[in-house]
């Protein structure tokens, strides 16, 4: 039997269990294995947060987030990547109502629906000689590829139609980020900036953050930009602004176990792509998506305001090809031609 038969088979025989399973659970046959909780997985997981201790809040989160690629994981995996141990990944599973992580995937399908696993045969192919050692960087483009289809999903979201909205609306918006994630804020503020005024960086400055934290009520919201290790100054200015009734738009990575606790959105952004360092690139692709429903929010209004961005662009700082005449500086005199001094 050749390898890629026997592959074949292998993912046959996973779909048809998976299929089995949730037959069974939606004819009503299926209780689970925890006592007849009721409920699927991803409604399980997002109960168990707001009772959770600190690892499981993180377990609960990072599954959460990278829902589609939890058939790919083995508890050992898991454990590693969310830095707990193996049995408390054991452990968690038996707390939502499953017999182990194993049971909780075979419960995933339902969730799942008919939405493939793989994408393309070409990506396919280059899984299957990433798992053979051949080319460790396709293994990092297929995740890039699974995060990149993660952002555009969150995009369908209720949760992120309301937060296009109020950056449409709200008189004053704020974006932050500390360490490595003050850039991708930049980004944000810049592109914002373009279609609407009161748009501005977050930062130290000031000492206190007051602009927002003493801004007058129902004026401000904040959108902030996080990835481990996270900075104490994010989580503070997180329940700070929550507290306050500010409301706040967390973009972070799949290990954060303390956003949902305070802001009103949370988008889980993968950042671990196969690389030595994590990568925040799909966060600029969450930025382009937030900025793109703006624009579609407020529609031809925006086209004066970009007019008179370029302009002011032109006048000061200027692009390649402009001409002194496009820039507003005065011609130069061209000097009158006459008779050769002898």
């Amino acid at each position: 039997m050749t390898v890629e038969r026997r592959i074949k088979q292998v993912i046959f025989h996973s779909l048809t269990l998976c299929t089995k399973y949730y037959r069974l659970y939606a004819s009503g046959q299926w209780g689970g294995m925890g006592g007849g909780m009721r409920g699927s997985v991803r409604e399980r997981l997002t109960d168990s947060l707001a009772s959770a201790s600190k690892a499981d809040k993180a377990i609960a989160s990072f599954m959460l987030s990278q829902f589609d690629s939890l058939p790919f994981e083995t508890a050992a995996s898991l454990a590693a990547k969310v830095a707990v141990s193996e049995p408390t990944v054991g452990r968690f599973c038996r707390t939502v109502g499953y017999k182990s992580f194993k049971n909780l995937k075979e419960h995933i399908q339902q969730d799942l629906g008919d939405r493939p696993w793989l994408i393309g045969d070409r990506l396919s192919d280059m899984r299957d000689r990433a798992r053979a050692g051949e080319d460790q960087l396709a293994r990092g483009l297929e995740l890039e590829v699974a995060a990149l289809v993660s952002v555009y999903e969150q995009a369908r979201s209720p949760e992120w139609a309301r937060t296009v909205a109020r950056l449409a609306t709200c008189p004053q918006v704020f974006a932050a980020g500390f360490q490595t994630e003050r850039g991708m804020a930049q980004i944000f503020v810049n592109q914002l900036h373009y279609l609407r005024d009161g748009v501005r960086l977050l930062d130290q400055e000031g000492g206190n953050f007051s602009e927002l934290l003493a801004s007058e009520p129902g004026r401000s919201c904040l959108v902030i930009f996080e990835a481990r290790r996270y900075s104490r100054l994010a989580r503070d200015l997180v329940q700070e602004a929550h507290r306050a009734g500010i409301p706040v738009t967390l973009v972070t990575d799949p290990y954060c176990d303390w956003g949902r606790e305070f802001a009103d959105e949370v988008f889980v952004v993968p950042t671990a792509f196969n690389q030595f360092m994590e990568s925040a690139a799909q966060m600029a692709s969450l930025i382009n998506l937030l900025v793109n429903g703006v624009f579609m929010e407020l529609g031809p209004s925006v086209e004066a305001r970009m007019e008179a961005i370029g302009r002011l662009y032109t006048r000061f700082t200027g692009y390649v090809d402009d001409t002194p005449a496009a820039r507003g500086a005065p011609k130069r005199k061209t000097p009158k031609s006459g008779p050769k001094p002898t």
